[in-house]
Formats: C-alpha cells, structure tokens, sequence
C-alpha cells in the first residue's frame, strides 16, 4: 500500500503518458479499418481520409468512449490475485500500455494491420502469468481469442463475397448496369442504413448512456433503413447519365455511386471504432487511476477521471495523423485491388460482423474482421487477384502479435518493480 500513497502521483503521470502512447499506436494501426478501403478504391485521397477519420474517430472516442470502464478488459485476468498487493496491478497496466504501445509502434512502421484489443490482452496475460500467478489468468478467454483469428476472418470474407458477387451478378454483368444500379443499389444502401445504425446503437450509444433494448434497436435501424432506401432511391433517380456512353463509361458511373456509400460506411465504422477500441488505451489508465484513488482497493468497474477520455482521443488522432497512412497503404493497396464497389462490399461485411459479434458476444478484432472481408472480395475474382505475400506478413503479424505483446509487458513489469523496488 505504501508505494500507492508514497508515489501515487507519479505512476498516474506514467500510466498516463503510456496510455496516450497506446492511444497513439490505436490511431496508427488500427483506423485504416475504416479508412483503407476508401484510399484503395479512390473515393477519398489518403489526405481527406485521414482528415474525416480524425473527426469521426475523435467524436467516436470522446463522445461516446464511455462513462465508465472495465478496468480489465474482456475480464482476461481476475483481480482477487492482487487485493494483498494492489501496486502489482498498477506496474502490470503500466507495463502492458508500455508493451501494447511500442508493438502497435514497430507494426504502424512497418505497414502491418495487426489488433489493438490483441495487443493490450497479450500484454495484461504476459505480466499477470510470469509476475503474478499462471493462474491468475483465464485461460479460456484466451483461448476465445486465438479461436476469433480464424473464425472472425472467415465470416467476414464470406459476407463480402457474397455481397459483391450480388452486385456483380445484379448490376455489372448486366447489359444496362446503370439501369440497374438505379434499381438495386437503394437496396445496398438499406442493408448499410441497417447494419451500421446498429454497429452505433451496440458500440457507440450504449456508452453515452442510452441503452436501447434489442428490440428496440433493431426497430430504430428498421426505421433508418427505410429512410435511407428512399434518399438512396430519390438521389439515384436524380442521376442523369447519358445512355449513349459506352458501357466502361457505366461503369464508372456505377462506380462512383458506390464510392459514396462507401465514404458514408467509412465515416460510421470510424465512429463505432473510435467509442469502442478507445478501450484498450484507457481501461488500463483508468484502472490505475482507480487504484491509487482509492488507496489500492480495486474495483472492477472505474469511472473515468475528467481527463482520461481526451488522453486517449487525442492519441487515437495524433497517431493517425503521424503514422496511419502505412497501414492504409496494406489494406487499401497491398491485398488486392479495389473498387468503390468492392470496397464497399468489404466495410458492408466488416460492419455486419461486428454486429453479429457483438451479439453473440465473440471476441472480435476490427482488423481482422476487415482483412477477412478484403481477402473475400478478392477471392470474388480468383486467387491470383491476391497478393499472397501481403496475405502471408499480414498472418504472420497476427500470430506475432499476442507472444510479442506478452513478452514485452514482462521485461517493463520486471523493470518497474526494480525501480520501485517491490521484491
């Protein structure tokens, strides 16, 4: 208890500076998700994508981050091992921002879209099962993870296959494909209306307090998607193409329909990723805050002091700004080439993922789930349209990720009871 009352200034300003140096790794990596898809297609320059993420990620993450959080996320480990020695916590948080950080760091750097929400939970099992106990750690969630590498990819590549197979049936291999664009894509537009008011009302609203029951949210984005059907039906009427253009001139017609839906699924995915993975930045922060608020006693929810939330949605922005257009770059260029309307087959299949995770409660990583998705849309038109040396780094980096997270939190959990000279 006494290191808590004797430094407790000082290991909030360190959770602090490491939670927005987490922060920072979040927006570096991780906001291609929503972004990438539009800069590999062309709807948006790498330049305005990352303008319209910084609003739509920082309104995410500060607007609707949360009043409260789970002080350990995904309730990978169980805190009853620290109640003797609740200074372990504060080090082992400390050390996993640390961790998660500089990984998030070397993957930004080197071009690779690897999962935040992987990176903080390997880190939190590395100091919790070498520093504290083996058994400290739920193993079974961690299994629950490693599972979501397969089985998240997978959904999300199937969803977008089909979708884009529709509209390639539907639309492109159509003698009039603008004829039935105006048809069919009111109805692409409803399904996005559809599934990305719930990805809102399940990850972002539920923070700002309002929680909505299922029923009830799922009457709301019945009621979105209508409305959306009818704009999308009335804007697309209103089109005027010339029927005498050739027909590679409809399709790039088509396309640049598409290009805007796709910009608005963007917007609502950086939105959802912004309230939901600004997470992994400040549950640890909060949980030290917490702690040494209360004179060590740990709780398993935290409210959030004043300034936590902008610590991490300012992170999230200045890491984007400074570092994301690598990562852009690999989602957006490096698996395969993308189209508006591919592109929006995969943001349209990463959002209905995340719904249907979040519904059934399966730990899900926005990354993979939109890699999954690009990888579908891609096998759409063959294996060769896939970089398969991209596909391979890509897998590498995920499997990487957990160990390397784990190891690193070790060596800074083992440095920080050195300094502090906790035996």
């Amino acid at each position: 208890m006494d290191i808590i009352t004797s430094y407790g200034m000082i290991l909030v300003i360190m959770a602090a500076v490491f939670g927005f140096f987490m922060a920072w790794g979040i927006g570096a990596n991780d906001v291609a998700n929503a972004m990438g898809t539009s800069v590999g297609s062309k709807a948006l320059t790498i330049k305005q994508a990352i303008l319209v993420a910084m609003v739509f990620e920082f309104a995410g993450a500060y607007l609707a981050g949360g009043e409260v959080t789970s002080t350990i996320r995904k309730g990978i480990i169980d805190s009853a091992y620290f109640v003797d020695s609740p200074e372990l916590l504060v080090f082992g948080m400390i050390s996993a921002l640390l961790a998660a950080g500089f990984w998030l760091l070397i993957a930004s750097y080197l071009g690779w879209p690897v999962s935040t929400t992987h990176s903080i939970i390997g880190a939190i099992v590395g100091f919790s099962a070498i520093g504290v106990s083996m058994d400290s750690v739920q193993w079974a969630k961690v299994g629950g993870v490693v599972g979501s590498w397969v089985v998240t990819p997978a959904i999300s590549g199937f969803i977008a296959y089909l979708i884009f197979m529709s509209a390639q049936k539907l639309i492109f291999d159509r003698s009039n494909p603008l004829k039935m664009a105006q048809r069919y894509v009111p109805f692409y537009m409803a399904m996005a209306g559809f599934v990305l008011s719930l990805v809102t009302i399940k990850k972002g609203l539920k923070h700002v307090g309002l929680n909505l029951g299922s029923m009830e949210g799922y009457l709301w984005a019945i009621g979105i998607a209508v409305v959306v059907f009818f704009i999308g039906k009335f804007a697309i009427s209103r089109l005027k193409f010339n029927p005498s253009d050739d027909k590679e001139m409809h399709y790039t017609n088509v396309e640049k329909v598409f290009a805007v839906l796709m910009v608005v699924t963007a917007c609502a995915m950086a939105f959802a990723h912004g309230s939901n993975d600004v997470a992994n930045a400040i549950g640890p922060l909060a949980a030290v805050v917490s702690i040494v608020a209360n004179n060590g006693e740990i709780s398993s929810k935290a409210a959030l002091a004043w300034w936590v939330l902008p610590v991490g949605a300012v992170g999230i922005v200045v890491g984007l700004a400074m570092l994301g257009k690598r990562v852009i770059a690999t989602i957006g260029q490096g698996i395969t080439h993308l189209t508006p309307s591919r592109g929006f087959a995969a943001e349209l299949a990463a959002a209905s993922t995340v719904v249907l995770a979040s519904g059934t409660g399966l730990p899900i990583s926005t990354t993979q789930t939109l890699v999954g998705a690009v990888l579908g849309v891609g096998m759409a038109r063959g294996i060769a349209a896939l970089n398969l040396g991209v596909v391979r780094n890509i897998v590498v980096s995920w499997v990487v990720t957990l160990p390397a997270g784990a190891i690193m939190s070790i060596i800074f959990f083992y440095i920080l009871k050195a300094i502090f000279g906790v035996a």
